[in-house]
């Protein structure tokens, strides 16, 4: 395993430990999150995890955590969600996050807000000072509206594409949207752009988490750290 799968396995292992016998656990998407989802797994199959009902943030995670052999239902079904373990592509100082890399941001923003507690797994190379610095920002459209929310992003002064899949057909959300990936050099405000964003009509979700995320477990050539809220 290349050192970098290597990290991003280590972190999502890690984040298992706090989950407990009996909770509903949101099941986060990404190349990171598996190897969650696959770990929950495997402590279901041991018996040192028991009852626990996993909810799913996109279809592709659904397949690998009814692989892993992991009870599902959805958010009709609860009242809440105990806790999340999702991966993301840029964590910032305050722990604010860019999602939505792998286009399950809406669905991933959802099952976030309905958590009780929300713990992001990432390697090292994801943490930066501030956002926008190493990733573009995702932002889920409707189809009617792709060619205006983009001139209206490139307002803002970012550089924007719409997404496309390696065929070269539109990528399309798990909702049928599209995605424009708006690339700015650094978001200095990220709460003051995320207002813009949700002011819009024709943007469905975007991929600026702000405030969200309770617990970062980071996966370095040092180790594994553990950031927190308020925790510096």
């Amino acid at each position: 395993m290349r050192e970098r799968e290597k990290m991003k396995k280590e972190a999502a292992e890690k984040a298992v430990d706090f989950v407990e016998s009996g909770m509903v656990v949101g099941l986060g998407s990404g190349s990171t999150a598996k190897y969650a989802v696959i770990k929950l797994g495997e402590k279901l199959k041991d018996g040192s995890l028991k009852n626990i009902v996993g909810i799913p943030t996109s279809n592709a995670t659904k397949r690998i955590a009814e692989a892993s052999g992991i009870p599902l239902t959805d958010l009709n079904n609860v009242s809440k969600i105990d806790l999340t373990i999702d991966g993301a592509d840029e964590v910032d100082r305050n722990l604010n996050l860019i999602k939505g890399g792998g286009g399950a941001l809406l669905r991933e923003k959802i099952v976030a807000q309905a958590s009780e507690k929300e713990i992001i797994v990432v390697d090292e190379s994801k943490l930066s000072e501030v956002l926008g610095e190493k990733f573009f920002l995702p932002v889920e459209v409707v189809p009617f509206a792709a060619e205006a929310e983009k001139r209206f992003l490139e307002s803002l002064g970012a550089k924007v594409v719409l997404r496309k899949k390696n065929s070269g057909k539109v990528f399309l959300t798990d909702e049928k949207n599209y995605i424009l990936d708006a690339k700015f050099k650094s978001i200095e405000n990220p709460l003051e752009l995320a207002v813009k964003l949700n002011e819009r009509a024709g943007i469905v979700e975007h991929g600026l988490f702000i405030g969200m995320a309770d617990v970062v477990v980071s996966a370095g050539k040092s180790g594994v750290k553990i950031l927190k809220k308020n925790s510096g």
